[in-house]
């Protein structure tokens, strides 16, 4: 670790485990000689947008408390995709170093159609997506990505990470915001210029500090499971997509191809007692009756799965108030049919430490760190939600995408994702 710049907070002002009388870490701005102090975030969550936001924000000037309730952190789910757009945030931040090796890079996307028995496009990826955008599309175990994270943050000399500490309340004044954490050792706080909410779709900060409406269940369930490649080798070098009625299933290689990630999205009503639950083949298969035989086939071969209600969050929500912004889920919860969930947190994890960077007030900044980010991000979610409606189609407006969608052929769909895969950070 770096030696520590004159000015800067010590340790233990930088770390809320370290302060159990639970008075306010001082928040310090005076300085004599050498280089004045690190401006001060906290960010809450430990998940891949909280990590990225810690590494802008550490690599923008700023000293970074991140406030994680779990122990030991890490990230539920099995498979992230990582388009162009996010890779170069990433290497941006000095990160890919921590992740590459355990990048799987599909060849194409395959999509097929139970309508029309079989493939109806192929859409290139490879050398061509790498061509087309300037960096590559990977695909990942979402802790493979997420230990990467952690590692090049732990890296940082003002990245501090507080495992087993809950947001729980936050008090803004003209000069700061302080921050109350619960852990197992007591009630403890902490202060800096802003708070940034980083905790996910069931967000504390939005709930508790910013007073907005949770997400919403989208009525549509997510089946996720993984199989070794050796039980399905046919599949270890593409992304295939299956769409059909009231129902779609998503496929792709992680783990450096050692596994692949099956996603089954169905239309379904959720009667579980919590937004997640484990879930039998027999459950998963019912959705699927009538399916193509390879297709029942492959959900015959996890050994388990796991379910997920799926939530999003509608345009025309706040992100920004005071000195308290919402990042990622927090903010924007969105339907997984785009593949940019991930994707828009690591971008807006880059915006908001360049909005704060470049505007002093921080009021200011965030207001504008919003504006920048919501209409692209805003654009996705209303894409998602129409892929939803696109993938489980029937009937004549199947056949009709069908016939579409292979009108149009890979490359045209391929170029029709400009919009988004060519974002590059300022």
């Amino acid at each position: 670790m770096a030696d520590q710049t004159a000015g800067e907070p010590s340790p233990d002002q930088r770390s809320g485990q370290a302060n159990p009388s639970g008075s306010p870490i001082p928040f310090r701005r005076a300085h004599v000689g050498g280089k004045p102090p690190r401006r001060r975030i906290i960010v809450a969550g430990a998940g891949i947008g909280g990590l990225t936001a810690a590494l802008a924000l550490e690599r923008a000037g700023f000293s970074v408390q991140v406030l994680e309730r779990s122990q030991q952190s890490g990230e539920v789910g099995a498979g992230i995709q990582i388009s162009p757009n996010a890779w170069r945030v990433l290497d941006a931040l000095g990160v890919t170093p921590f992740v590459e090796e355990k990048a799987s890079k599909p060849q194409a996307i395959q999509v097929n159609s139970v309508r029309s028995g079989g493939a109806v496009a192929r859409i290139p990826l490879g050398r061509e997506a790498l061509k087309r955008f300037g960096a590559p599309y990977c695909v990942f175990h979402r802790a493979d990505l997420h230990n990467g994270l952690m590692q090049a943050a732990e890296s940082r000399p003002f990245i501090e990470i507080n495992r087993g500490l809950a947001l729980a309340d936050g008090v803004e004044d003209e000069d700061g915001i302080t921050v109350e954490m619960h852990g197992e050792t007591g009630v403890s706080s902490s202060r800096a210029e802003a708070l940034i909410g980083a905790d996910g779709v069931w967000s504390t900060v939005r709930r508790r500090l910013l007073r907005l409406p949770s997400a919403d269940y989208a009525g549509r369930v997510a089946y996720r499971a993984t199989i070794p490649v050796e039980n399905a080798p046919e599949l270890a070098n593409y992304t295939g997509l299956w769409m059909g009625k009231d129902a779609h299933l998503i496929h792709y290689p992680i783990a450096s191809g050692r596994q692949i990630n099956l996603v089954a999205v169905v239309d379904d009503d959720w009667r579980e007692e919590n937004w997640s639950a484990p879930a039998d083949q027999e459950e998963v298969l019912s959705h699927y009756a009538g399916w193509p035989l390879a297709v029942r086939k492959l959900l015959e071969r996890p050994e388990s799965w796991l379910k997920w209600a799926l939530c999003d969050i509608g345009p025309g929500t706040i992100w920004a108030e005071g000195r308290i912004a919402l990042l990622g889920d927090a903010a924007h919860a969105m339907l997984p049919f785009m593949a940019q969930g991930g994707a828009m947190a690591i971008e807006d994890a880059w915006v908001l430490a360049r909005c704060l960077a470049d505007e002093p007030d921080v009021d200011e900044a965030l207001m504008e760190y919003e504006r920048k980010r919501k209409q692209r991000v805003e654009r996705v979610v209303r894409s998602a939600r129409d892929n939803a409606r696109t993938y489980h189609m029937k009937g004549v407006m199947a056949l009709a995408r069908d016939t579409g969608i292979r009108y149009l052929g890979g490359q045209r769909l391929l170029s029709r994702y400009d919009w988004l895969y060519k974002w590059q950070p300022e």
